[in-house]
């Protein structure tokens, strides 16, 4: 007996499968438009009870009644303008303090800035005390004059007036070059002659960590160094009081309490 092949014919192409997926996404659409209609409505029973609530609740309290609303409750701070900026007086103040102290050392060194032996710069950060370097020091000498100590104890007087400032001392030369056992060159001559005024600045009364001595050599001068009267202008030693707020090592408060109680007694 013979048997009957049976062939298998291959399944239609289903060209309708999209609409299981589109079904599918529209139902997803549908539930998240549902949702959010629901959180964007208010339920107007339940704020009324919390209303009432805190109504009550404030009233046991004895505070002022809480006024009803239909609007919703704020969730989170509400927004606030930036509060004003609070600007720091203390250097218009410190201004003003250089101010003074400049007039009282062109007041204290007048006969000398008469002669032409001083030179006073103001500056809203620092004053400056210009001094020919041949009223302090012979010639190719770092050791003061007898003469320099009146002027030298005139400036700690008032600098130990504002005892929170730093004073740079700046040693000046002019171009002629220097060379023997002490000074090799300009460079130590200057940086000795700085070192110098701070040292007696020191036996005056003026705190030691307030002050620095820096040499600048004959690089930079205020005059032609061609001329005789160009290099008696650039040998000079000046004494500059700065403001604190440019100091590069700040007096702490108890160091300022301490100079200042000190600057009381004297």
């Amino acid at each position: 007996m013979s048997r009957r092949r049976v062939t298998r014919m291959p399944d239609p192409d289903n060209h309708e499968r999209w609409l299981v997926s589109y079904a599918d996404f529209i139902t997803l659409l549908f539930a998240f438009f549902v949702v959010m209609y629901a959180i964007s409505n208010l339920n107007a029973g339940k704020y009324r009870v919390l209303a009432e609530s805190l109504e009550k609740a404030f009233k046991d309290k004895k505070m002022a009644p809480v006024a009803r609303t239909p609007d919703p409750i704020q969730i989170g701070e509400p927004p606030r303008s930036p509060a004003p900026i609070q600007v720091d007086t203390g250097l218009a103040g410190e201004r003003v303090r250089l101010a003074r102290i400049s007039d009282q050392l062109e007041e204290v060194l007048a006969p000398y800035i008469e002669q032409d032996l001083i030179a006073l710069e103001r500056n809203p950060y620092w004053v400056a005390v210009e001094m020919k370097s041949g009223m302090l020091f012979p010639s190719g000498s770092a050791e003061l004059n007898a003469a320099a100590d009146p002027v030298i104890a005139k400036l700690a007087e008032v600098v130990r007036q504002m005892p929170a400032n730093p004073v740079y001392v700046e040693g000046h030369t002019d171009n002629v070059p220097i060379h023997n056992r002490r000074f090799p060159s300009n460079w130590e001559l200057s940086a000795a002659r700085a070192a110098s005024v701070v040292r007696r600045l020191i036996h005056y009364g003026v705190a030691p960590h307030r002050l620095a001595a820096v040499g600048y050599g004959a690089q930079h001068p205020v005059a032609d160094n061609r001329t005789a009267e160009g290099r008696y202008r650039n040998r000079r030693v000046v004494m500059v009081l700065q403001s604190k707020t440019l100091a590069r090592y700040p007096v702490t408060g108890g160091e300022r309490q301490r100079l200042l109680a000190r600057t009381r007694e004297e």
